[in-house]
């Protein structure tokens, strides 16, 4: 306890009008304050509480019993940590001096004549001291609820990785924000030195770009849930955020219950992207699946083939038949032409409706590479399905 900070007769005035003031008190809040007309009842009460304790602290703290140290657990321990949720530290500073702009519109009735000077100091003092506690405690909350989403985010992104997408994740990504936030892609690339600092920047990038977005980070690498229009156009902007390497982005996905697929797609190119030493800072998980069928990855090889030789056995054996020779001769328009006993303009003409059908412009050293790759595993499969019918006795 220390010195009173006002005389004795201003102090009894004061702990005379304690409840005159709430009652002022509340019925300005009312009249100024537009958010605390619009809470609950309960959220209301909760307010209410503390602007009453508030006064009576400031009653204790003119008497000299309550240090600056206390005013948190004295004005605030009143009311639940939820109500952190319910209003913000702007509106409780608003609290604050809607309160105290009460008690000095009162200051000629409350304090003793030739104190109003010294009265009027004390309040700004204790509102000053009031609203540091109250930043202290939104700054704990905050502290303990990031604590809370971290966890939380961690759990879903861990649980899209594995392919275990179900209402409880639905639920735990909707307490985070996301909502039913679509498209969906998953972006995966190599652990920053400074990760909390880049995670934020992160956040910050997505945000700007209108994206929702879900961080988790998996032994060296960070992975990226993002979410949102223009999905697939963001994620250059958010490369600088990752570590040194390639960042490799999932296929575009639907909903946030198939995000799993464009993660399994992404951590796979990952996996496979030094494979590609030219690989650019981003790319597309498809754009590297003939570097994951080398890993082994069956839905990988199927996926090229389909992409690649099954659309040109299709188109008729003309399209293939001129791939697989331009590829033969080295790339070589000329060259091809003599094989096929045709002229150039109609190999041209040819390797651009491969391209238009396909979406891989064969003139092309990496498409042209894909696109090797995928026809050498179309073929292998029809021999494989060819010798399975064999050893049956199919006929």
């Amino acid at each position: 306890m220390c010195e009173p900070r006002c005389g004795e007769e201003t102090i009894q005035r004061l702990e005379r009008s304690v409840g005159a003031l709430t009652t002022a008190a509340n019925g300005h809040l009312e009249t100024t304050l537009p958010w605390y007309r619009a809470l609950p009842a309960q959220e209301r009460s909760w307010v209410s509480l503390v602007a009453h304790t508030g006064l009576t602290s400031f009653l204790r703290w003119c008497k000299g019993i309550d240090e600056s140290a206390r005013l948190r657990s004295v004005v605030f321990g009143a009311a639940p940590t939820e109500l952190t949720r319910s209003i913000s530290l702007s509106q409780t500073l608003d609290l604050i001096r809607g309160v105290l702009e009460v008690v000095e519109s009162k200051v000629d009735d409350i304090a003793a004549p030739g104190e109003e000077a010294a009265f009027s100091e004390t309040v700004l003092r204790y509102s000053r001291e009031v609203a540091f506690a109250a930043a202290h405690v939104y700054a704990h909350a905050y502290e303990r609820r990031g604590a809370w989403d971290a966890r939380l985010e961690s759990l879903v992104v861990d649980a899209l990785l594995r392919g275990d997408a179900d209402e409880d994740v639905a639920l735990r990504a909707n307490a985070l924000g996301w909502a039913d936030t679509a498209p969906v892609l998953v972006a995966v690339g190599p652990t920053p030195e400074r990760v909390d600092v880049e995670m934020d920047a992160v956040r910050r990038v997505a945000a700007r770009q209108g994206l929702a977005c879900l961080l988790g980070v998996q032994g060296r690498t960070l992975v990226a849930v993002l979410g949102g229009r223009d999905v697939a156009d963001a994620v250059a902007a958010l490369a600088p955020h990752f570590g040194e390497g390639t960042v490799v982005v999932g296929p575009v996905v639907p909903r946030l219950f198939a995000a799993g697929r464009s993660a399994r797609a992404a951590m796979s190119g990952l996996l496979a992207a030094p494979a590609w030493p030219g690989a650019p800072r981003v790319v597309e998980a498809d754009y590297l699946l003939p570097e994951r069928v080398l890993l082994g990855e069956r839905p990988a090889r199927a996926q090229l083939v389909e992409r690649t030789f099954s659309p040109l056995l299709a188109a008729g054996g003309e399209l293939l038949e001129t791939v697989e020779t331009y590829l033969a001769c080295g790339r070589v328009l000329e060259a091809t032409a003599r094989a096929l006993f045709v002229h150039a303009n109609t190999v041209r003409y040819r390797l651009g409706r491969v391209g238009d059908l396909l979406g891989y412009d064969p003139t092309s050293p990496r498409e042209a590479h894909i696109l090797a790759i995928g026809i050498a595993l179309g073929r292998l499969s029809a021999s494989e399905k060819r010798f399975r019918r064999t050893t049956r006795g199919d006929v």
